[in-house]
């Protein structure tokens, strides 16, 4: 039999769960992490934090096929990360909003950050 850990309060845990977000945005949060799980795919949101940039100029600054470009802003694009708008000939590729540069700053702030302990 398991025993009991005094620390446990079925209250407070209660109380705390509520504040856990519903399963569908969790899974959807998981996949926006999952998709930063690529080197290439962080270099291009560093990039487009800089300037709105097109397929060949992505592909230019990272030194990889437009193909492997072409598949991360596929799935960029589909977690709402970047957006696409059409200038002429171009396709040209931007932040979604201002989260998502939120997100990339706080996240290199915090693996940049000096610890001192």
């Amino acid at each position: 039999m398991k025993e009991k850990c005094e620390r446990v309060n079925a209250g407070q845990i209660g109380g705390m769960l509520k504040k856990v977000p519903e399963t569908e945005s969790i899974t959807r949060m998981a996949a926006v992490f999952q998709a930063l799980q690529s080197d290439t795919r962080l270099k291009i949101l560093f990039l487009l934090r800089q300037k709105e940039m097109c397929v060949c100029e992505l592909e230019q600054a990272l030194d990889v096929t437009q193909s492997a470009i072409s598949h991360s802003l596929r799935t960029l694009r589909q977690l709402d990360l970047v957006r696409v708008r059409r200038e002429g000939k171009f396709t040209i590729y931007y932040i979604a909003d201002a989260h998502v540069r939120m997100l990339i700053e706080m996240c290199l702030e915090h693996v940049e950050e000096k610890h001192e302990h």
